[in-house]
């Protein structure tokens, strides 16, 4: 058995040496010295020896595995920094080297117009409030005062989950629910940006796309109330020196209604690509909020009116970047969103 436990230390040392990993090691420390090392059997077989033997050759067993563990560990450490020069080697950076210049584009034109939007209402007094876009019908129709068989609610404009669920084709709807979460039934000035879901697609619409409401409701409201946050509204997006003009029109949820153009700011009025060659551009809708709408959504319309306005963002965004296809703000180009850092340095040395 001497015999066998010194063979083991010769053979063990030999094996360490000629390693050239640590697999390599951790395999020859399962082969000597695991639960079915050659180690370990040798101490389960000295239950056959006499008394006199079994000590001399569990203090022997018990040297050899210490030295084999100590030539494994000497070992490990040799290849672990083997190793580490290795990575070193390979790994070593010339600091001297020019930089590599990472591509990158800017913040999207769509986030940009919603963050001016949001800084330009809360200035005057209004709160950003949020909805579900998966709406129901109560809230995006019946509440905003559309009948029955309106052509809104078309299933060719409104994309339908159930009978009673669909994605939310206008934010007007977080309109309604301001109202109704308005227990005290005080004035309200918000403003709500978000997406909404229509059965389009092509160059200037989208399936998808962002629209920004604001309504206004508290005792005393005038068309001349809306007609002056317009403005600013519009001559803060668009440009200084823009005109406003109201042209009749029809919306469920107010009464008047109004379609509400700008003075194109590219001709300046005088007629070109842009506007048609009429020198106007429509920008949005707006008007009186209905009676019908005040009163569904817990208002006393005798006491209470209020005005609510709409746009897309964006067309707002195409508008104000010059964007002529809307399904390039939905592709990620990074050639297409690096230049509207630029763009917004010359807006700001244009106002």
């Amino acid at each position: 058995m001497k015999d066998q436990i010194n063979k083991a230390k010769e053979n063990s040392t030999k094996e360490i040496e000629r390693c050239k990993s640590l697999k390599e090691l951790n395999d020859i420390r399962v082969k000597y010295l695991g639960k079915k090392g050659e180690l370990t059997i040798i101490l389960r077989g000295m239950g056959a020896l006499s008394e006199e033997e079994r000590p001399v050759i569990g203090s022997l067993v018990n040297e050899v595995k210490e030295e084999i563990e100590k030539l494994i560990q000497e070992k490990a450490e040799q290849l672990e920094q083997e190793q580490l020069n290795e990575k070193l080697k390979s790994e070593v950076i010339d600091v001297t080297l020019p930089g590599k210049k990472v591509k990158r584009g800017s913040k999207h034109p769509v986030n940009r117009i919603i963050e001016e939007l949001e800084d330009l209402f809360v200035s005057m007094g209004y709160d950003v409030v949020s909805g579900p876009e998966l709406e129901t019908d109560e809230y995006c129709f019946e509440r905003l005062n559309l009948p029955k068989g309106h052509p809104a609610r078309d299933m060719q404009d409104s994309f339908y989950i159930t009978s009673e669920y669909l994605l939310r084709t206008q934010t007007s709807a977080v309109q309604a629910r301001a109202m109704m979460a308005n227990k005290e039934k005080t004035p309200i000035r918000i403003v709500c940006p978000g997406k909404t879901y229509r059965r389009d697609d092509d160059a200037t619409h989208s399936h998808q796309f962002g629209q920004i409401e604001g309504l206004v409701i508290d005792k005393n409201i005038s068309l001349a109330d809306l007609k002056g946050t317009l403005e600013i509204f519009v001559r803060k997006m668009l440009g200084d020196n823009l005109k406003l003009r109201f042209r009749p029109s029809y919306f469920p949820f107010t009464e008047p209604s109004y379609e509400v153009d700008v003075s194109c700011f590219k001709c300046g009025g005088k007629g070109c690509n842009l506007c048609k060659q009429t020198g106007w551009i429509e920008i949005l809708g707006a008007g009186i909020v209905h009676p019908n709408v005040l009163k569904m959504n817990g208002y006393d319309p005798e006491k209470y009116s209020g005005f609510a306005f709409g746009t897309g963002l964006d067309r707002l965004a195409m508008f104000k970047y010059g964007i002529t296809d809307i399904r390039l703000l939905y592709t990620n180009d990074v050639r297409f969103l690096k230049q509207f850092d630029r763009k917004d340095e010359e807006n700001e040395i244009k106002y």
